[in-house]
């Protein structure tokens, strides 16, 4: 670390812990300890440790931010209103705008013990173990979907109704403000497809918007999830665009990132994508699903647009993540993956 920022984090340090005292959650003479934790390819997240007790500290990254992105404000609004529902989250404690303190507005949360799984083929347990940690993920994403936001306050967290022409439109946006030259043709593809096999109906509820097994923290010996955590793309939207985002994970190789296609399942005990499609419609008391393929080709063409921002960040050094810069080797594969569950749909373009 070079002696500037040295001296910088330093006088961070000295703000936090200050601010910590005025909260009440460290004594003004108090050293803290705080350190980067892996993964989050969005926002900045530390461990914050004082003489009693650690907390999560999560910020917003330096630098240009695309427009809506990086909302941690809602980060925080959507978790206090979960805080006492059937939803697991942890606990808030405070937020703070005032970007003199580290830069940007950040806030501060409970830390919560447990496991975490960055490989969905859940390496180290055996197979009822996994089926168990897949069954539980399940419910808690029925369980979400079931919620009722207005009275949890959330009424006004998004705009009910016409989500993924919305959605579309916006990541549209976004992946044509982050790519530099003519982009991927799968994406344009998806661009001009999705807008026109858009299924009818508009179901509207409290969506995570990156709900996936990498996070959730796990009960340190029971499959049971404590927090889910990550609720910067939450919004009121389409149940099935979380169902769909992670479900990607079953026609994902481990090479690409964060799949499981290509995996003997039966002998890791994880269920087919189809079992886990139907665990989730089970906990909702739904029959089945129709236009599949569109879910999971908006998901694949929203997941591409998050990544090519993701990469765009990295290439201008202001990215959360130091591998940030190498996320635009996946667009394009992931575009082709959505691209292809648009053609086996087959619903003709309206």
């Amino acid at each position: 670390m070079s002696g500037t920022a040295a001296a910088l984090d330093a006088r961070a340090g000295r703000a936090l812990a200050a601010y910590l005292a005025r909260q009440g959650l460290a004594d003004g003479d108090s050293d803290i300890a705080w350190r980067r934790l892996a993964g989050g390819q969005s926002n900045p997240t530390y461990l914050v440790a004082t003489p009693r007790r650690q907390y999560v500290l999560r910020k917003q990254p330096a630098g240009k931010l695309l427009p809506s992105a990086h909302a941690i404000d809602r980060e925080y609004r959507v978790m206090k209103a979960l805080q006492d529902s059937a939803t697991p989250v942890p606990r808030m404690l405070a937020y703070c705008a005032d970007d003199s303190l580290l830069g940007t507005p950040f806030f501060l949360m409970e830390h919560v013990a447990g496991r975490t799984f960055a490989d969905p083929t859940l390496p180290g347990l055996d197979a009822a173990e996994r089926g168990a940690i897949y069954a539980a993920t399940s419910r808690v994403l029925a369980g979400l979907h079931q919620l009722d936001h207005r009275a949890l306050g959330l009424a006004d967290y998004g705009r009910p109704g016409n989500y993924y022409a919305r959605q579309i439109s916006r990541w549209t946006r976004q992946y044509r403000d982050s790519c530099a030259g003519a982009g991927h043709a799968a994406m344009q593809a998806l661009i001009d497809w999705l807008p026109r096999n858009i299924p009818p109906g508009d179901d509207t509820c409290l969506v995570h918007g990156d709900f996936r097994l990498d996070n959730m923290i796990f009960h340190p010996t029971e499959p049971r999830v404590l927090a889910l955590l990550d609720w910067e793309l939450s919004t009121l939207g389409h149940p099935l665009s979380d169902l769909a985002y992670y479900c990607m994970c079953w026609r994902v190789t481990p090479a690409l990132w964060r799949g499981v296609a290509g995996c003997d399942l039966a002998a890791l005990g994880i269920p087919t994508e189809p079992q886990a499609v139907a665990a989730y419609c089970d906990a909702r008391g739904l029959a089945g699903l129709e236009h599949w393929g569109f879910y999971l080709a908006y998901s694949f063409f929203r997941m591409a647009a998050i990544l090519q921002g993701v990469a765009a960040r990295g290439a201008a050094g202001n990215a959360a993540d130091p591998g940030a810069a190498a996320m635009a080797a996946k667009v394009g594969p992931l575009a082709e993956l959505g691209w292809g569950c648009a053609r086996a749909e087959g619903s003709p373009a309206r």
